[in-house]
């Protein structure tokens, strides 16, 4: 391995950070609840795409071969995140008079373009719950023929009170049966359920429903909890490593997804779970249902009421890497901007880096003092990371080894004080962390190095001819760009403004 980590995963289930073990190590299989496709992706989902697509970045640093499957959920998620109510999907294709298939296509494809603006790598596989209807209705056979599920009218629904007696249904979330059975209404007469806590496997469709399958209970679809336990089981077998999510789909989604890995695989589905925290607006949970939210398309371009100014994707990136995964994030226009300062230092910092050359120096000797501090700075990060992905605390770390960098740049230190081998360390550890671990890239204007360059070479020309007022003009004009000249002792250079 590259790193020799000593990596701890806060695990949901056990509520403690565990030593990561994997299974079959090298090979590690991560799967995580991916989104519903009835509309554009917010803020919300740019969060857990973020945090797992860094899991598995630095899962990969680490020299581990990451199977990493996110689902696509394209049927069966009905309105409420219960078993009544309208398919989200094809309540939506309704409104607009398309085919269901239509509106899922069309959000996976601008849920892809947001992934690809934000930098994400592609999961491994990427299924889609409608692709995999035959492997859920096998599932719910088996929970049937295992007695813990029962059929009326069409549709199955899993007995949460017979699992009860054999496996303790709550142990993720933390709920109690009882609490759970106390806090739920009476049930009408109107439901089939037997219990208000049971959730269906397999719904009966009525006839204007849109998306059903023959299945042997009848014309149906599958339940919204099913259709990872079978994608997840099919992929990455019946037990695997990390299973992750946003926390709102602790309970019940990831809690039924338990009961049902138990009830026909005899074991938890994952080894580790991990739930990343919430965004929240003034304290509140963003959200399509809430109506609080805001897509990324609209923080890229600024167009919505909340938005001061927009937003590139790498500042979104950034914002959502410099808080912990598992604390909340609020938004603000305020942090926002802050963290557009902090990426684009980050950035310049990341051109400085790939400029600097080492030069030996017979006169200059290495400085303990300073070799020392940079082996620290990079033990830092690495341990950052290795508790529980802690990207806030190692971003931090990077920034001081920015310090030296900008020194070096600046030549108040020199290369030749580190050393060649721990020159080249530091040179690589900023690199590696800022693209390949935390995922962060320059955002360039087109054509923007030739157009510099050829003004640049003007400023220079205009300085030395001592026509302050062209010098003036051209700094004002890249000023207005965001692009701030730096006068250097022996050169001319340019940075992103912060």
């Amino acid at each position: 391995m590259k790193h020799k980590s000593q990596l701890k995963i806060y695990n949901t289930l056990s509520r403690v950070k565990e030593t990561f073990e994997p299974i079959k190590a090298p090979f590690v299989g991560m799967y995580v609840c991916g989104p519903t496709v009835y509309g554009d992706a917010h803020l919300g989902h740019g969060r857990p795409a973020i945090t797992f697509d860094t899991v598995y970045r630095y899962l990969s640093h680490l020299g581990y071969k990451v199977r990493y499957v996110r689902n696509i959920t394209d049927v069966g998620h009905l309105q409420g995140d219960a078993d009544e109510g309208e398919d989200k999907i094809a309540k939506k294709a309704k409104l607009e008079q398309l085919e269901p298939m239509e509106v899922a296509q069309q959000y996976t494809d601008t849920y892809h373009r947001d992934m690809l603006a934000l930098n994400t790598i592609k999961p491994s596989i990427e299924p889609r719950a409608t692709g995999h209807i035959p492997e859920q209705i096998a599932l719910v056979q088996s929970i049937l023929d295992e007695g813990l599920a029962y059929e009326v009218n069409g549709s199955v629904y899993f007995d949460v009170l017979k699992y009860n007696e054999r496996q303790q249904y709550g142990k993720l979330s933390g709920r109690v049966l009882d609490d759970l059975m106390s806090g739920t209404r009476d049930l009408d007469g109107q439901s089939e359920k037997r219990n208000a806590v049971d959730f269906a496997l397999w719904k009966n469709a009525a006839p204007e429903h849109l998306m059903k399958w023959e299945s042997p209970w009848g014309v149906g679809f599958p339940g919204w909890h099913l259709e990872c336990t079978a994608m997840s089981s099919k992929y990455l077998g019946k037990h695997f490593d990390i299973h992750g999510g946003g926390m709102d789909l602790m309970f019940p989604h990831h809690e039924c997804e338990i009961a049902q890995g138990n009830a026909c695989n005899h074991q938890d589905p994952a080894k580790y779970w991990m739930h990343n925290n919430m965004i929240t607006i003034n304290g509140q949970k963003m959200g399509k249902s809430l109506g609080n939210f805001i897509t990324l398309q609209e923080l890229f371009t600024g167009e919505h009421e909340l938005l001061e100014q927009a937003y590139s994707p790498m500042t979104i990136r950034y914002f959502i890497l410099t808080a912990h995964y598992r604390s909340t994030l609020d938004f603000s226009n305020d942090a926002l901007k802050a963290a557009q300062k902090g990426y684009k230092k980050i950035i310049n910092g990341l051109k400085i880096a790939q400029k600097l050359q080492y030069v030996q120096d017979d006169t200059i000797g290495i400085d303990e003092k300073q070799v020392q501090q940079v082996e620290q700075i990079i033990t830092n990060a690495y341990r950052a990371m290795d508790d529980d992905f802690n990207t806030a605390q190692a971003i931090g770390h990077i920034f001081n080894l920015l310090k030296k960098i900008n020194s070096m740049y600046t030549g108040q230190l020199h290369p030749a004080h580190f050393g060649k081998e721990v020159f080249e360390n530091m040179i690589n550890t900023y690199s590696t962390f800022i693209t390949e671990i935390l995922g962060l890239s320059e955002e360039k204007p087109n054509n923007q190095e030739g157009l510099l360059e050829v003004l640049l070479k003007l400023y220079g020309e205009a300085k030395t001819a001592r026509d302050y007022a062209r010098v003036d003009e051209i700094r004002n004009s890249l000023k207005s760009l965001g692009i701030v000249v730096k006068d250097m002792k022996d050169k001319i250079d340019w940075a992103y403004e912060e």
